[in-house]
This record gives C-alpha cells, structure tokens and sequence, in this order.
C-alpha cells in the first residue's frame, strides 16, 4: 500500500466500524433514529389535529398558520434555543423536526379527507354506517393517497435535516462532513452525501410500496382505464382500415 491517502473503499473499511461514537454503523443507526421517530410522531400527532379541523372549520386556519410560521423556523437556530431545555441530545434534534412534519401532514389529512366524494359519503350514511366506522372504513382508505403524498416529503426531508444537528453534536450522518470539514478529506463527504440519499430514497420507495398495498382499487382502476383505452385503440385502427 502507498504512502497516500487511503481510497473511498479503504476509508469505510477503517471507519465502518470502530467501536466508538463517530463510527459510520454508529452515526448511520443515529441518524435513522432522529428520522424516523419525528416521521412516526408528527403522523400520530396530525391526524388527531387534522381531524379536528375537519369536525371544526375554525380550528384549521389557525393552526395551519401556527405549523407553516413553525415551519418556517432555520433548523439550526431552533436546534441552538432547544439546547437549554433539552440539553445536546437526540431529542433536540426530534422535536423540532416532528413539528416540521406536522406542519406537512396536517394539510394533507384535511385534504385527503376532502377529497372524499359526497356520495361516496352519503352512500355510507344510507348503509347505517356510524360517522367513526365512515371514517376508518371509507374516509380514511381514500385519504390514504394524499397523506402518503406528503409522508414523501416529511420522509426526505427529515431525513436530510438530520444532518444539520452535527453542529450540535447530534447530526448522524451529517457528523461526517463536520468531520471532512475539521479535517479536509473527500471520503467522509461522498459516503455521508451516498448514504443520506440512499436512505431517502429507500424510505420513498417503501411508502409507494405502502401506498400500493394500502390502495389495491386504484390499480384496479388503472387497469380498467388501461384496458378501455386499448379497446377504443383498436376499434379506431379497425375504423381507420375499413
């Protein structure tokens, strides 16, 4: 081996798994910590609060207003006002970006739950549906597309602000480019950038996965949209020869 700087591939080797802290596996574990958890915590927390916007029409403006001025807080500096009280963990990182997801997927539980056509509603109602069974049974499966759409978003984008909490010592992943920059080294740099992405797009694919499962009736539909266009096709090429 050369007297050089050692390769992408040699430097994970070294670095992967050291047994310290600042270990890839170790920063890597954190990081899927301080992303999934507020991902998890700002759904538990937005369909309540979205359900209650839709039972009182008041209520949505206002807290809709509170979660986009939330929303539009700089992470760092709410992460740097959250050390007093929560000291430099994990949690100042959570909190925060559970708040940026609520801010999210507060207008996509309302949406989704719009979305819901009347007579889709009405329908339930004549079958003796009570509004809680209407809600789980109907409401909610048909919503479930629109809320997805914007746990796509919370997913990415929680996923990347983690990284911003290594200038408070709790950044996951995002310790390797402070790290880079202390030291200024490529490697740590490229392999944070790869697995960041990588993981955001691990997380999108599985809630499409989800989605489609959740959803069969949308891909019968497609089908069925699919099969008459095939059929309008073929009857107009019959046309057109004859």
């Amino acid at each position: 081996m050369g007297d050089g700087p050692p390769s992408i591939w040699e430097w994970i080797g070294r670095n992967w798994d050291t047994g310290r802290a600042d270990s890839i596996r170790n920063l890597l574990t954190d990081h899927l910590t301080m992303s999934l958890v507020p991902i998890v915590l700002a759904l538990l927390l937005a369909l309540p609060l979205g359900l209650a916007s839709i039972r009182w029409r008041w209520l949505y403006q206002p807290t809709a207003g509170f979660m986009n001025i939330v929303y539009a807080l700089p992470s760092l500096p709410v992460f740097m006002l959250l050390i007093s009280v929560t000291g430099l963990s994990q949690t100042t990182v959570i909190i925060p970006l559970t708040f940026y997801g609520m801010a999210v997927l507060i207008p996509a539980v309302v949406d989704g739950i719009d979305s819901v056509p009347d007579h889709v509603r009405q329908s339930a109602v004549a079958m003796g549906f009570t509004p809680l069974r209407r809600l789980l049974q109907v409401e909610l499966p048909i919503a479930v597309p629109v809320v997805l759409a914007g746990m796509r978003v919370v997913a990415v984008s929680s996923i990347s602000l983690v990284s911003v909490g290594a200038l408070i010592g709790q950044g996951g992943l995002g310790g390797l480019f402070t790290r880079a920059y202390q030291n200024p080294f490529m490697p740590p740099v490229i392999v944070g950038i790869v697995l960041i992405v990588l993981l955001a797009l691990i997380a999108d694919g599985l809630l499409v996965l989800a989605q489609r499962l959740l959803t069969p009736w949308v891909r019968a539909r497609k089908g069925q949209t699919g099969r008459k266009r095939k059929t309008v096709q073929v009857r107009a090429r019959k046309g057109t020869v004859a």
